[in-house]
């Protein structure tokens, strides 16, 4: 069993980091938002902020219209687009918005991840009944990535 002295401080240092925000939690997503935007800002790495439109959320009608389809596209879009300008406002130099579509956690660990590499994500926990809770998503995500996770409350 180690000891106290039988190890050595070593300095952590990521260099990508992928925030996932929740199109349906504004509240959890800017408190993520906030140590994610901090640390890119202090540790100067790219930030990738994702955002899935939830396609199994939509009825059969409304995923077979593509009026519909289009113009859930373009809010997420203007979302994310927020979230990269406030970002960048706050100092953050290498900000990405990254859209996928399914289910969130499959195509965040699937798809997102393998595409943009990251070595830490940030999510949010919600907050239900005014306690805070470990969402289905941040715990498969948490459960399931090769990279670090922190979960903000």
């Amino acid at each position: 069993m180690a000891t106290e002295q039988d190890f050595e401080v070593e300095s952590m240092h990521y260099n990508r980091l992928l925030l996932a925000v929740d199109d349906d939690d504004d509240d959890s997503s800017h408190k993520a938002f906030n140590y994610a935007a901090t640390l890119a800002k202090i540790y100067n790495i790219p930030l990738g902020i994702v955002s899935v439109l939830e396609t199994g959320d939509l009825n059969i009608y409304q995923s077979l219209s593509p009026d519909l389809l289009a113009d859930r596209r373009s809010q997420m879009a203007a979302h994310l687009n927020t979230y990269v300008e406030k970002a960048e406002a706050f100092g953050a130099q290498d900000v990405q918005p990254l859209i996928g579509e399914g289910k969130p956690a499959a195509v965040i660990l699937d798809e997102i991840v393998p595409a943009f590499k990251p070595d830490l994500i940030v999510l949010g926990s919600h907050e239900r009944r005014g306690r805070s809770r470990l969402g289905h998503v941040a715990a498969e995500i948490a459960r399931e990535a090769d990279a670090s996770v922190i979960i903000v409350r």
